[in-house]
């Protein structure tokens, strides 16, 4: 039994595996997770039901297991403004840098070999895509026993 709440067994070992500059995708509902993520990448659908999990409930457990160094949200085109989801993650990541790419670029992103995990949610949000960088363990944060 483990002492963690993250528990789910693929999520575990895709970030035990991943080290830094690894990436993971979270990814809403909409995202094409078939086509628009790395070959190498563990692909884990948690879209049981539209709306039954979201980007910001995974996102929250995962700043608790894993460093992230820096984020990239995918935005609308030009002129459109900008989802309230995006506002949301660079709340919860400050002040971890989070930076805009495009759709098309947020795919190519994603496509990365360095994409270590792709959880695919059930966020109906449009633009709620989150691709998490993961950084380096503080020193000081390993106990031994």
């Amino acid at each position: 039994m483990l002492l963690t709440e993250l528990l789910h067994p693929g999520i575990l070992e895709s970030l035990a595996g991943a080290g830094h500059g690894a990436r993971v995708l979270l990814a809403d509902g909409h995202y094409p997770a078939s086509t628009a993520t790395g070959e190498r990448a563990r692909t884990v659908h948690l879209n049981l039901a539209p709306g039954l999990l979201d980007v910001t409930t995974v996102l929250d457990v995962l700043l608790r297991a894993v460093p992230v160094e820096s984020a990239h949200v995918m935005v609308p085109p030009e002129g459109e403004p900008e989802p309230p989801a995006i506002a949301e993650y660079r709340s919860m990541l400050a002040p971890v840098p989070v930076d805009t790419l495009g759709r098309f670029e947020f795919y190519e992103a994603a496509r990365s070999p360095d994409l270590a995990l792709a959880i695919v949610t059930a966020d109906t949000r449009t633009y709620a895509n989150l691709l998490l960088t993961i950084g380096v363990r503080a020193e000081g944060t390993l106990t031994t026993r």
